[in-house]
């Protein structure tokens, strides 16, 4: 039998006011596994491209259950960018048995507990970011009342206890200019993580920048043999 037909299938989780369209298909995650002869899963987030859309912020606490619901049983490697990068981990907290690797995108800082900064340069990148956030929810296709209530649910910072039992291997990757790092914070607290930081690459256009396909395929085992 070919090693690849044991690999796991991937899931790929979207971030935040995007969808598997946009993040994965598109750039050509798809056909990339496809090549490496992986079984690609996109799945679109609660509020978010085909998935269904309430408008109660209450719906959205919960947002890996529904992911968790549409994965095959057995192990997952999952790749995960930004609001999936924070529900991958969710996954892996409700059950490590699911979750073989797991390429953390677009994720550090910004999801742990720690002090808060309060500088009136933090306040001005903050005020940006809602900027940035406002314009993707206003792109053509995007729900905005189901996404806004996604977006006003304040999520629990994750701990070094919370995430010390997950033995995955991690990959941490993200841009240099990424709001969401630095990445270390997190990757410290995971027992098995590695950091890869990329020049010169923001929050929102790391999906496409072929530095991270590139790490991420490599790390679970999913580069195309074109040999």
């Amino acid at each position: 039998m070919d090693s690849r037909d044991i690999r796991p299938p991937v899931v790929l989780i979207h971030g935040f006011a995007t969808s598997t369209e946009r993040t994965w298909r598109e750039p050509g995650w798809f056909e990339l596994l496809n090549d490496a002869g992986r079984r690609a899963i996109g799945v679109d987030l609660l509020g978010h491209g085909d998935a269904p859309k309430p408008t109660s912020p209450s719906d959205y606490l919960d947002i890996a259950g529904p992911v968790i619901e549409q994965m095959p049983d057995g192990p997952v490697d999952i790749i995960g960018y930004s609001l999936g990068a924070r529900t991958a981990i969710e996954i892996a907290l409700a059950d490590p048995t699911r979750v073989r690797k797991m390429v953390l995108a677009g994720v550090g800082r910004n999801v742990m507990a720690g002090p808060s900064d309060g500088s009136d340069q933090a306040e001005e990148m903050a005020a940006h970011i809602v900027q940035r956030f406002d314009a993707l929810i206003a792109t053509a296709g995007n729900d905005g009342p189901s996404l806004r209530a996604c977006m006003s649910v304040e999520r629990t910072p994750f701990t070094p206890d919370m995430l010390s039992e997950l033995s995955a291997p991690c990959l941490v990757i993200m841009g240099d200019e990424d709001f969401a790092g630095p990445p270390e914070p997190l990757a410290d607290a995971l027992p098995n993580a590695t950091v890869k930081t990329l020049p010169g690459v923001d929050h929102f256009g790391l999906p496409k920048q072929f530095s991270f396909i590139d790490a991420a395929l490599e790390f679970i085992d999913a580069v195309p043999d074109w040999g």
